[in-house]
């Protein structure tokens, strides 16, 4: 049975490569994202706004039917000391990160438990491991959805759903600064690409990763293990 995929920023990066990866796989995948995808069925909504989310899942919905595989991969990052850092530029960082993956598990988790099958990954941070400075909002989402993952694992099991995360490392995405010296700063000597990230979403949500379930997998050339 063909599943249908939601894999959220998917129009670059980390999430076209995700989505790339599922389509390979055989899966019906659709990208949520501000931006059109050229890689996948493609719907534009904000992940911070129920309303567009909704509306995006239910285009899905009437193209592919119920929606068994959520990748939560829409990010906002920002650069700042914390001392000049106002409250709403950190709202809008908690926003994307943590409150949009409220948004979109909430709004397909009635699909997974009706079908009595469901695939949940959400795409952290390691600095959520290490730490980050100059990215607090960020590095607080972040962890924040670790947490969340546990919990809702806890939660949804008994239901046939697992749900995972995956922190990447350093990634060779548009978001990655100063490649070279992050090669030093990584056992394996090299950046990560999106490629070594969708790899391991696509296995988290394969039949045989069925027991795994609450895991943090980092993927990132072993500088946080």
């Amino acid at each position: 049975m063909t599943r249908t995929a939601v894999v959220t920023g998917g129009a670059s990066g980390i999430g076209a490569a995700i989505a790339r990866r599922l389509g390979k796989d055989g899966d019906n995948v659709a990208v949520l994202d501000l931006n059109e995808s050229a890689e996948a069925f493609s719907v534009t909504a904000d992940v911070t706004s129920r309303g567009q989310v909704d509306a995006a899942l239910a285009a899905v919905r009437e193209k592919f039917g119920p929606i068994t595989i959520l990748v939560n991969g829409a990010g906002l990052d920002l650069h700042k000391r914390f001392h000049n850092l106002t409250f709403e530029r950190w709202q809008r960082v908690i926003d994307v990160n943590l409150n949009g993956v409220f948004h979109m598990t909430q709004a397909v988790l009635p699909d997974m438990m009706e079908a009595g099958w469901g695939r949940i990954v959400n795409i952290s941070s390691s600095s959520a491991q290490s730490g980050q400075a100059y990215m607090t909002p960020y590095v607080a989402a972040k962890s924040a959805v670790n947490g969340l993952t546990k919990a809702l694992a806890l939660e949804y099991g008994p239901h046939g759903i697992t749900v995972n995360a995956v922190p990447p490392g350093f990634i060779d995405t548009p978001m990655l600064r100063k490649v070279e010296e992050h090669i030093q700063r990584t056992p394996v000597r090299r950046v990560g690409k999106p490629e070594d990230i969708a790899a391991a979403a696509a296995f988290l949500i394969s039949e045989e990763a069925g027991y795994i379930t609450g895991q943090i997998l980092g993927v990132n050339g072993g500088r946080n293990t």
